[in-house]
Parts: C-alpha cells; structure tokens; sequence
C-alpha cells in the first residue's frame, strides 16, 4: 500500500507525463483516467460538525492563505492579493480570491515572467498567454470524532540534524513537496529501524484552528506494518493538544491511502483541483 500522500505508482510513460516542475521540483499527481475522477471517492457529506465544533472550517476553502495570512504569517512572501512561501520551505503560492482581475499582475510580479505557479482549489480560466503545466484531482479530509489520536513512545522529533535523512526519505516515497526549511512549518517526527529513519510524518499547512498532516512516507520495505497509521495518529495528538484541529490532502485517485485515513477517523470534506500554470514570458501582453 502507498501510505500518506504518496501518488499512484505507475511506470512507463504516463508517470513521467505526471511528474511535473513546481519552482525548479517534480511533484507527481494522479492524472484523470477514463472513468476514474474524483467520484472515485464515494463519500460526499461534509464532516466538519464532528470534526471541529470550534474551529472555523470556512479558512479550509483556501488553507494556504489563511496559513500564510495567519499562524504562517511570518514566512509570507507577497501581498493583499497573493502570497507564497519561500522556495526553501515550500512550492505554494496562495490567492486571496480569483475574482480580483488584478491577481494575475500579482502573481506576475511575485513569480516572475514565465515563472512556475502551482496553487490548490481553483481551476480558473487563464487569461492569454498564460500556459497549463499540469491539473490534478485531490481531495481534503478532516478528523471527526471518530478520531483516536494518542502519542506514539517510538516517534522521534526531527529537525535541523535530520534534514539530510528527511529529504530522502521523501526522494524515496515520493508524498509530496518537502524542500529543506519544509520542517520548520512545524513538528516532524519519524521511527528508526538500526538508527535509519523509514517512517515520517509532520505538519504542513496551518491556517487558523487547523493543522494539516503531510510528508507521510513509509519506506518500502517497511510498510504494511502500520508506521504510517501510528505517526498520523502521534501528530494529530499533538495537534489536538494544543487545541487546534488536523487536516490533510491526497490525490484522488490514492484510494488506499483515503481508505487508511477514513479508518483512522478522517472523512472528505471537499474535493479539490491541484494546478500549475506558467506566468507569460512577455508579461505585457496581459498587463491591465
């Protein structure tokens, strides 16, 4: 089973088609496939009642901003209509609303001419000149009550010294972008077999009263054994600890990993389109 965020493990040429450049970094998504979609996942209702009774659930219609314009604030890179991470902690830029004309000048001047954009939960028509790199179907979970969460006595904490070991990790499972400061969002932990680090698990996106679980990668070798399991459990205890709620992202058409994460206690909220576009060469072609 591909555990956490990992993608469909295909070969040939279809997975190279769907391994595609986020600011310098290949990210693999699912690709649609004649009759698969995001239907593939068969519960619809929203779960944010048992989820979180006090936590806001609107900021989840657009976590990356309000990650970025609240607890995450201070890694913001940008302005009132866009905003992004530093390429060293993560590849997302977020947008206030799609609805402003004047995003598109935005995201020219925080990116640049024929800069990479990668963004979630909006699939919006591109003004001329602009190019389509990739789309994706995703979908977003939330814990429920159902959630079980409790601390785990093997989990280590991870930080500066395991970079190196960190980033390998994700090299070899492939759960998603993890860049070298991706640690500092907030708390990594992982397990050790003979000192070798072969299971993580960590917090990513933060918008206010929700943490999101990510970079869930167990190695080969390993899985089947509930590493993943135990490490998401071990985060979302922390996570609820300090009184926020836990979230998290996958593909749609990573149905085991969904499956993993449903009987642990999380259930779909919403489904969602992954998208990458490149910024026009010649930006005044679109200037307004």
């Amino acid at each position: 089973m591909q555990e956490g965020e990992d993608f469909s493990d295909r070969g040939g040429e279809d997975a190279r088609r769907d391994r595609v450049a986020v600011g310098g970094e290949h990210v693999r998504f699912a690709r649609r496939t004649a009759g698969t979609d995001a239907g593939t996942v068969t519960h619809s209702s929203p779960a944010t009642g048992d989820a979180s009774p006090d936590a806001d659930a609107t900021v989840l219609d657009n976590p990356a901003w309000h990650a970025l314009t609240g607890p995450h604030a201070h890694f913001a890179i940008g302005n009132d209509l866009v905003r992004k991470y530093p390429d060293d902690v993560a590849p997302f830029l977020a947008v206030r609303s799609w609805d402003d004309p004047a995003v598109w000048d935005a995201l020219i001047d925080l990116v640049g001419p024929g800069g990479e954009v990668g963004f979630s939960g909006a699939d919006p028509d591109l003004p001329p000149g602009w190019d389509v790199l990739w789309r994706g179907e995703g979908v977003q979970l939330v814990e429920t009550a159902a959630l079980d969460p409790r601390p785990d006595d093997e989990a280590v904490e991870l930080g500066t010294a395991d970079v190196d070991e960190m980033l390998a990790i994700v090299e070899r499972n492939q759960p998603g972008p993890f860049r070298p400061r991706t640690y500092e969002l907030g708390r990594y932990v992982g397990i050790r077999r003979e000192g070798r680090l072969v299971a993580m698990a960590g917090e990513r996106l933060h918008p206010t009263g929700w943490t999101e679980i990510s970079a869930v990668s167990t190695d080969p070798e390993f899985r089947r054994r509930g590493l993943a399991s135990r490490l998401v459990l071990d985060v979302a205890f922390h996570i609820r600890e300090r009184g926020d709620r836990a979230l998290m992202h996958a593909a749609a058409t990573n149905v085991n990993a969904i499956a993993t994460y449903e009987r642990l206690g999380f259930a779909l909220r919403r489904t969602t389109t992954f998208a990458g576009v490149r910024t026009p060469v010649d930006s005044s072609v679109v200037r307004t």
